[in-house]
């Protein structure tokens, strides 16, 4: 098997290995992948960390041999994840910067210093979370703040674009959860069970479709029994019912109020046992 690392801030993951196919997943720096295939300028990957497939831009991806995928693997025993949507990080060797986003981990981290492979790395320690935050509504919305108004964007997971579940993995890695990739993927993880939304809390998931029946087409974070928090058109925070999202932006002649733009379909809760 060969392994590669991403050493750029953000790959993008596309679908067909050319720059014009669509972007379904973006790869964050320090996350590895399995190599499956190498074809002129493009790799077919599988990142390590959620199974997503995908191709990238082979330059963009850097190979490691076996000994330092060892050393990688002890080196994330320490790690810490960014927290803040953008920071900067400056190698020690030649004082470069390199623009980091929210969700990164951070392998060897130590009193705002990191490792990666042969590198060093100093960063700002209040940019960084060593330890996962309770989910409690108190954390979550100190969290949110930095987040709302994050614009969407297909396949995205940084903070200059996301879409629905490339938020709530992000999000949720603050709190130790390691979520998989799509809302579909998220839905069958959790199997969410009768939870009614008013016995909802802050923290459950809330799935939802545009009425395509037993299709999973969005996901969105309660933040308690009629507030939740997705990105659709950008990260912003909703009212929910029973029914789904009413969102009061989506207005027009005939809904001067607002309208009901997802349908609820099913509420899941994480177990804490299940964080990493």
């Amino acid at each position: 098997m060969v392994t590669a690392i991403a050493l750029h801030s953000v790959i993008p993951v596309r679908t067909e290995p050319r720059e014009s196919a669509e972007q379904t997943t973006q790869m964050l720096f320090a996350e590895t992948c399995e190599v499956l295939d190498v074809q002129p300028h493009w790799a077919h990957i599988r990142l390590h960390n959620d199974k997503q497939e995908g191709y990238v831009d082979s330059k963009m991806i850097t190979l490691i041999n076996e000994r330092e995928q060892k050393q990688l693997n002890e080196d994330k025993r320490h790690e810490a994840t960014v927290i803040l949507p953008m920071t900067y990080a400056v190698s020690e060797g030649n004082a470069q910067t390199l623009p980091l986003t929210a969700g990164t981990r951070l392998p060897a981290y130590l009193n705002g210093t990191f490792h990666v492979l042969n590198a060093k790395f100093r960063i700002d320690p209040n940019a960084v979370i060593t330890s996962p935050m309770p989910l409690t509504q108190d954390f979550m919305l100190q969290a949110l703040r930095f987040f709302l108004n994050t614009p969407y964007l297909w396949g995205g997971k940084n903070a200059l674009g996301m879409d629905c579940s490339g938020f709530t993995q992000v999000f949720y890695s603050f709190f130790g959860f390691n979520l998989p990739r799509n809302a579909s993927e998220q839905y069958q993880y959790l199997q969410p069970t009768d939870i009614s939304i008013d016995r909802a809390k802050a923290g459950d998931i809330a799935f939802f479709n545009h009425g395509e029946k037993d299709k999973i087409t969005h996901v969105g974070i309660l933040l308690d029994s009629q507030r939740v928090v997705h990105c659709s058109g950008r990260v912003k925070i909703e009212q929910i019912d029973n029914h789904g999202i009413f969102s009061r932006e989506a207005n027009d002649n005939e809904h001067k109020d607002g309208q009901y733009t997802h349908n609820l379909v099913a509420i899941g809760r994480l177990n804490t046992e299940n964080r990493k």
